[in-house]
């Protein structure tokens, strides 16, 4: 089912970023034809010479043939070029799929005037559908040519698949004193419990930062948004994150992950990645509502976020939320079947500001009423205290629905 086709997620936006121009960054999109027709399904952007660039990628067993070229590329810390298509994952395609990866950046990499080895590669998709390379031939050719700064808003939407909305973000900080940008973009709607990223988004600031320390910042980064989203328990193999950074903006160069410098612009890359993430679960394929799963009083983080993933991942905990069903007993199901510590005569549950379970019952002044009319809401929190100890976490998900099946029963349609 292709995403142009599918209603606009009721979580979407209201409204669309704009995203300020970033120094030393073009781009452009096309009509390659990979699966969809008459609509733009490549995003090719150009970077300066010297752009630094880091990346976190699918812990899956079986990567995409795109994410073992980025993998082996990120090494060199420096990128002129990144395609990314839509439609076909190259995901399981045997040598196909390796031949495939290197004919495209070969392609990109004359185009641009580059080494092969400074083009990174993304594909989303189909799995185990041999992706046709010779597609991108002209094509790329062709955004060389008529490469702009903006609108961002068309990159987000070349790289969609069953997405409903573009999805970007954008913030601008200051290191010495001198303003940087920071854009994103990300596509995401099934297939998603991402163990690094989502699965794919890509990040670009003029700052001028060093490979090593852009890749801790990322690494660092990607736990609280990217890798604490879920929509149905599914890791991709195509999982890919990256951040480019151009050095146009005049700061001085920061050479050390620890440097103060960083601190502001930290704080906005982790908000541009924690809205991107966000917008990913709110887009879940079907989502009709988006779930925050906080936990405290875990023993540890770790157990905070096992607890916290358990009913995030939960059919039943789901169902229940796209039925605006207060059913807090799959949420006790699912903290007990975390296999983490936690004793029943000590766990609250709250439904927002709405405390429903208390020491090992239902609470005594839990009103029904009052809990159905607040899970007629668009967004839901799950708050679950364990009461034994320190540990917390906060997870972000969206209700599994009709649609959800509707959509991935007819995906290769």
């Amino acid at each position: 089912m292709a995403s142009h086709s599918t209603p606009i997620s009721p979580l979407a936006p209201k409204h669309v970023p704009h995203l300020l121009e970033i120094k030393g960054v073009r781009f452009a999109t096309a009509e390659a034809g990979i699966k969809y027709k008459n609509r733009r399904d490549v995003f090719m952007a150009v970077m300066d010479a010297q752009t630094t660039v880091a990346g976190v990628f699918t812990r899956s067993k079986c990567p995409s043939a795109t994410v073992d070229w980025c993998r082996a590329n990120l090494v060199q810390g420096v990128a002129r070029v990144l395609v990314v298509n839509s439609g076909n994952a190259n995901a399981f395609t045997g040598l196909k799929g390796k031949k495939a990866v290197e004919l495209t950046a070969d392609i990109a990499a004359k185009a641009v005037g580059c080494n092969p080895s400074e083009v990174f590669l993304a594909s989303t998709g189909v799995i185990g559908e041999p992706l046709d390379a010779t597609k991108f031939d002209g094509v790329l050719q062709d955004c060389a040519t008529r490469m702009a700064t903006g609108p961002w808003v068309d990159a987000g939407r070349a790289i969609m698949t069953t997405d409903t909305f573009p999805k970007l973000a954008t913030a601008t900080t200051k290191i010495d004193g001198v303003e940087v940008v920071i854009n994103g973009i990300a596509k995401g709607a099934g297939m998603i419990a991402p163990d690094m990223a989502t699965m794919l988004s890509f990040v670009f600031t003029d700052a001028a930062i060093a490979a090593p320390v852009l890749q801790a910042l990322l690494s660092a980064a990607v736990k609280p948004s990217f890798n604490s989203i879920t929509v149905d328990s599914d890791m991709s193999t195509s999982d890919t994150l990256m951040l480019f950074a151009t050095g146009k903006a005049g700061n001085a160069p920061v050479e050390l992950a620890n440097d103060a410098r960083l601190k502001a612009f930290k704080k906005a890359l982790n908000a541009v990645l924690l809205d991107l993430a966000k917008q990913v679960a709110k887009d879940g394929e079907g989502a009709r509502k988006f779930i925050t799963v906080t936990v405290k009083g875990a023993v540890s983080n770790i157990s905070a976020r096992r607890v916290a993933f358990s009913i995030a991942n939960s059919p039943l905990v789901k169902t229940a939320i796209a039925g605006e069903d207060a059913n807090w007993g799959r949420v006790v199901m699912a903290v007990g079947k975390a296999g983490e510590p936690a004793e029943r005569d000590l766990l609250s549950i709250y439904f927002g500001s709405h405390r429903v379970a208390y020491m090992g019952e239902r609470d005594n002044s839990y009103d029904e009423a009052a809990v159905s009319n607040y899970m007629k809401n668009d967004e839901i929190e799950i708050r679950v205290e364990i009461g034994m100890g320190r540990g917390q976490t906060q997870i972000f998900t969206c209700d599994l629905t009709k649609a959800y099946v509707e959509i991935n029963g007819d995906y290769r349609s």
